[in-house]
């Protein structure tokens, strides 16, 4: 038998259209990387966080102090003393906290890269959303043509007595009901391009793909995992947090180090100046205290919520993996039925020929549709645990 001409041409996905429908989805996605204004936040956002983090190294402010003092007896006896001196932390310190400045800097990137992810994959799952909607549309239209194709056909039989007002009724129910999902349908093509314009920063975005980009199902799940979990950016965000911990370690630990203070000081005495250099040292006994305990518990509290991401990686992994597999397989099986199915044109004019009655043909019509609203629902679905699946492309 044929296949259902109008509704397979909607879901005939050519390797030219997807292509296009890739290229098209990459396109928007790096609009709104370019325009999205969280993102831009967060931009700046990592910039002052790598500026602060400079701070910790600066020198301290230079001191200056001048006394002046004069004789209990004699006010013309006098004094005075100017002390310039500068303080500073011992020398190796500086290049230790360097070093963990850099490390502070990739950790903030890498925060940076999973919150840009978020943004991008959400923006994704918004576009395969507008691909189903707009393929719903499809159906829909065909429905709606052939809805009103018939309410016309029947309301003429009716004046000339050919058809019963039961059927009538029935085709226009059947009619009221596809224009009520239509406008429900354009209602949330309308929300989701909105939405997809208020992530580009309110800039209308041009995407007008209705085909699915094409996406294979991995068949070794174990090649998978070893992929996803080497590029996870949450994991590595982890890392680079982890590899401060331990410098901060390390830069505690310096910090029991002597502080030094270089300073020039002038001593004039009933006009008798004298030059000299302050040198100072200050021995870190009790501000330093417990902060290498600290250090180490925070990189041990690291080091834990790293393992259970870890965890929480894998599992995420291998309930999508089902999911993909689960929805790959009733796709297929979707596909094969649909090559065997009856074509809508035979069963209306089966029933316009008065082969098969009113209600034979909306059951026909009823399970084929919503079959295809299934189809388009699993391939919705695939698409979006996919793209989760393989987030760390974005």
């Amino acid at each position: 038998m044929k296949q259902i001409m109008a509704i397979s041409t909607a879901l005939l996905f050519l390797t030219i259209g997807e292509v296009q429908a890739q290229n098209g989805i990459e396109q928007v996605l790096k609009n709104i990387e370019t325009n999205n204004k969280e993102l831009q936040a967060n931009e700046q956002l990592i910039t002052s966080q790598k500026l602060e983090a400079k701070t910790d190294n600066n020198l301290p402010d230079p001191t200056l102090s001048y006394a002046h003092l004069w004789g209990a007896k004699d006010k013309n006896e006098t004094i005075g003393e100017l002390v310039v001196s500068q303080s500073f932390d011992f020398p190796s310190l500086y290049a230790t906290r360097n070093k963990l400045n850099r490390l502070k800097a990739g950790a903030f990137d890498s925060q940076s890269d999973v919150f840009r992810q978020e943004k991008l994959l959400q923006a994704k799952e918004l576009c395969l959303d507008i691909i189903m909607l707009r393929q719903q549309k499809h159906i829909l239209e065909e429905r709606l043509r052939n809805a009103e194709e018939l309410a016309k056909m029947y309301a003429k039989r009716l004046q000339t007595g050919d058809a019963n007002a039961l059927e009538t009724n029935k085709i226009n129910l059947e009619l009221l009901n596809v224009r009520t999902e239509a406008s429900l349908n354009e209602t949330a093509l309308r929300n989701k391009q909105q939405e997809l314009n208020t992530l580009n920063g309110n800039i209308p975005v041009v995407f007008e793909e209705n085909q699915y980009p094409a996406i294979p199902f991995p068949s070794d799940y174990q090649i998978l995992k070893s992929e996803v979990m080497a590029t996870d950016r949450t994991l590595m965000a982890l890392g680079n947090e982890s590899l401060v911990a331990r410098k901060q370690i390390a830069v505690n630990k310096s910090q029991w180090l002597p502080k030094l203070e270089l300073g020039y000081r002038r001593n004039t005495e009933t006009g008798a100046p004298f030059n000299g250099v302050v040198v100072g040292f200050s021995f870190p006994l009790f501000e330093n205290r417990n902060k290498v305990k600290i250090a180490k518990a925070q990189a041990l509290n690291i080091d834990l919520q790293k393992d259970n991401a870890t965890l929480q990686v894998e599992s995420e992994l291998a309930q999508l993996y089902r999911e993909a597999k689960t929805l790959h397989a009733s796709m297929e099986e979707y596909s094969k039925t649909f090559q065997s199915q009856q074509d809508l044109s035979l069963l209306k004019q089966a029933l316009t020929g008065g082969q098969i009655s009113m209600i034979e043909y909306f059951v026909e019509v009823s399970v084929i549709y919503q079959s295809y609203q299934n189809y388009l629902q699993l391939e919705n679905q695939y698409q979006k645990a996919m793209a989760r699946i393989y987030k760390s492309k974005l």
